[in-house]
């Protein structure tokens, strides 16, 4: 039976991209009072949203000026509210322009309305509207006909953890790159500590850095300032702290020491603030669906001691100060540690930027692509024309792909499939691809309660032998070959 063809009008719901004569098609329409299409949304109000100013669209037929004007401060704000309910607003869409439309979405939602925050990029496939106040009204007549999406908004218990847990994110990279002015400072001073001790932001190295800023420069003093479980030796040491004692990049030195200690302090409190946030959250029930998920069926094979030593053992950098392996399972209902290559930090980001309930995603697949990480593709009369490569900056995507890469030399099933699309794929797609894997993953363990049970890379690859030799035995029957086992 052949495919019904899908309307112009069914195309914009779905956001596939039109060509230049249904653009103008359905310019044409919108122009008109009534362009025949089902209204989805009643009582809508469109907000163009700015940085001085706000433009307010609501029905013409509720009130005799449709659009107005309002500032940004909390008082206009309020007149905002005030103004939408004398004219019967149920629903208010507005787009996410830069961080102005946060404070309006907060005053909005605490008076009741039901407010869509949704992606300009959604719009960019529509025509017309240059000014703000036809923006205003475009944003609402598209609504009206449900031709807007809107965006994923995290619970409101959760925005005070993500706001934390950014910050957080924030000063860690500005102490890594507080690291490395430090070894670019001693590196002009000709002081090679970096190549004796592997860590500079270690005990020995941070103790070290302390006494030249305090005024000490006796390479053997500054040597017995090393810890005992550094290998190298102290008469290394002495001789990689030989260097040109310049007083501008002394003070340089200083001066980024200085910004270092400050980083890390307000790393332990962001943490401090996290853990009281992260205690007030509720315990969520773990799913039982009864499912369990392993690799590809089976039992959990038994771990070595060598493996189980490994993965009991903390993180040495940037792990946080409480247990917060602990907290996590507790308020996703769900230990995710299970899966290999996802560690405490990974959660953590999973947790506040999504909270703990994924039921906004249908489906894996829905979730997979609202992380970017689904392939994207221009489709034309059922035929793929080309791929392509979107740049997004979602950062569970960005958790996960680093999660990936740290499978290169794991030895797992996760580790065994990820070399080997590595090797047929190459590194970038091999990356996003299991990333993808991940994702899907994670959401069979949170919505599913599916858990995930290692089989180990032997396993991998002997299933992986299997489909080649099935694969093989096709073409050879195709051929009208017969495929002989070697003697």
């Amino acid at each position: 039976m052949a495919k019904r063809k899908r309307s112009t009008f069914e195309r914009l719901q779905r956001g596939e991209i039109l060509s230049r004569r249904e653009r103008k098609q359905i310019e044409r329409q919108f122009r008109a009072e009534d362009p025949g299409w089902e209204i989805i949304h009643q009582n809508v109000a469109g907000i163009d949203v700015g940085n001085e100013s706000h433009f307010v669209a609501v029905d013409p037929k509720l009130t005799n000026q449709p659009v107005r004007e309002f500032g940004s401060w909390t008082a206009a704000l309020q007149e905002i509210v005030v103004w939408l309910k004398e004219c019967l607003v149920q629903r208010v869409v507005m787009q996410t322009t830069g961080v102005y439309w946060i404070p309006l979405q907060d005053v909005l939602e605490k008076a009741g309305f039901d407010v869509a925050v949704v992606d300009a990029r959604g719009t960019k496939n529509l025509p017309g509207r240059k000014s703000d106040v036809q923006e205003c009204q475009w944003i609402r007549k598209l609504d009206l006909y449900g031709l807007l999406r809107s965006c994923f908004q995290v619970p409101d218990t959760i925005r005070s953890i993500r706001t934390i847990w950014r910050l957080r994110q924030r000063w860690a990279s500005e102490a890594a790159r507080s690291i490395q002015q430090l070894q670019k400072a001693l590196t002009l001073m000709n002081v090679q500590l970096a190549n004796s001790i592997s860590d500079l932001s270690g005990q020995t190295g941070m103790a070290i850095l302390q006494a030249i800023v305090d005024g000490e420069r006796n390479p053997w003093v500054l040597a017995k300032l090393r810890d005992r479980r550094i290998q190298a030796s102290e008469e290394e040491i002495a001789h990689s702290l030989h260097g040109n004692w310049r007083e501008d990049v002394l003070f340089e030195l200083e001066q980024m020491l200085d910004a270092y200690n400050f980083q890390i302090r307000q790393i332990e409190k962001c943490e401090l603030q996290l853990e009281k946030y992260m205690k007030a959250q509720p315990a969520r029930p773990p799913v039982n669906s009864g499912l369990a998920k392993v690799a590809e069926g089976g039992e959990e094979p038994q771990k070595s001691r060598k493996q189980k030593a490994r993965h009991s053992k903390p993180p040495r950098k940037n792990r946080i100060n409480f247990d917060i392996e602990t907290e996590l399972a507790r308020v996703l209902g769900a230990d995710l540690t299970r899966i290999d290559g996802i560690k405490a930090m990974t959660i953590q980001t999973i947790y506040s930027e999504l909270g703990p309930d994924l039921t906004a995603f249908p489906t894996e697949n829905h979730f997979a692509s609202w992380l970017m990480l689904a392939p994207k593709r221009d489709i034309s009369g059922g035929k793929v024309i080309r791929h392509l490569w979107v740049k997004g900056r979602n950062r569970v995507a960005n958790a996960l792909r680093m999660a990936a890469e740290a499978l290169k030399d794991s030895q797992s099933y996760l580790g065994a499939r990820f070399r080997s699309l590595r090797g047929r794929l190459g590194a970038p797609k091999a990356i996003k691809a299991m990333a993808r894997y991940l994702a899907c993953l994670i959401y069979r363990t949170l919505m599913k309660g599916q858990d995930w049970v290692d089989r180990g890379a032997a396993y991998y690859e002997q299933r992986r032998q299997q489909r080649e030799l099935i694969h093989l035995e096709r073409k050879a029957k195709a051929l009208g070959l017969q495929l002989v086992p070697a003697q």
